[in-house]
């Protein structure tokens, strides 16, 4: 969810990438810099960048400090779309299919690296309100199998020259919203 000023956008997660720490597309392969130290940890905080040197990519900082990981959020389906975009110019499931337009529609930019994720902050992750009272506890959560719904397709990241055979990526298989289907 984002908020800016009093408009809440909010989404559904329909497109994902994992990156990780020895991962060669890593932006923290090797060691922290100042340009990568937040993904470093903890979890839970922002990372964006730019790529092209136009576009942003949105990722979330998944693990324990010293420990790089993250997760890019490739494409959300909308609910509504936000009063600064004009519905005439592109359908509702297709302004936030990719990185880059996910950004620019959520008004996500280099600003943002290291925010923590937060309704304070102007940007956060919500279960949908069906999941939040079914939701496992920790204790259940970590003796669930790791299987993948039948709904949801896993395969190769993709824009990538490095890393390309790991399959890292995940999108919920019938969306409209998802960048590039395999």
């Amino acid at each position: 969810m984002r908020k800016i000023g009093a408009e809440i956008i909010q989404g559904q997660i329909v497109e994902t990438e994992a990156y990780e720490a020895g991962d060669p597309a890593m932006h923290a392969y090797q060691t922290p810099t100042k340009r990568n130290a937040v993904v470093f940890g903890p979890a839970g905080f922002v990372y964006v960048y730019r790529i092209y040197r136009q576009y942003h990519c949105f990722n979330i900082v998944t693990d324990r400090n010293g420990l790089a990981s993250t997760i890019l959020i490739r494409a959300i389906s909308l609910v509504q779309y936000p009063s600064w975009i004009d519905p005439a110019k592109e359908k509702l499931a297709r302004v936030a299919a990719g990185p880059g337009k996910l950004c620019r529609t959520l008004k996500i930019d280099e600003s943002l690296k290291g925010v923590k994720l937060h309704p304070d902050s102007g940007i956060w992750i919500e279960a949908p309100s069906s999941c939040r009272d079914a939701s496992p506890s920790l204790k259940d959560a970590q003796s669930l199998e790791t299987t993948i719904p039948a709904d949801i397709t896993q395969t190769t990241r993709i824009g990538l020259s490095k890393g390309t055979d790991i399959l890292w990526r995940w999108y919920l298989t019938d969306s409209p919203a998802v960048s590039r289907k395999t």
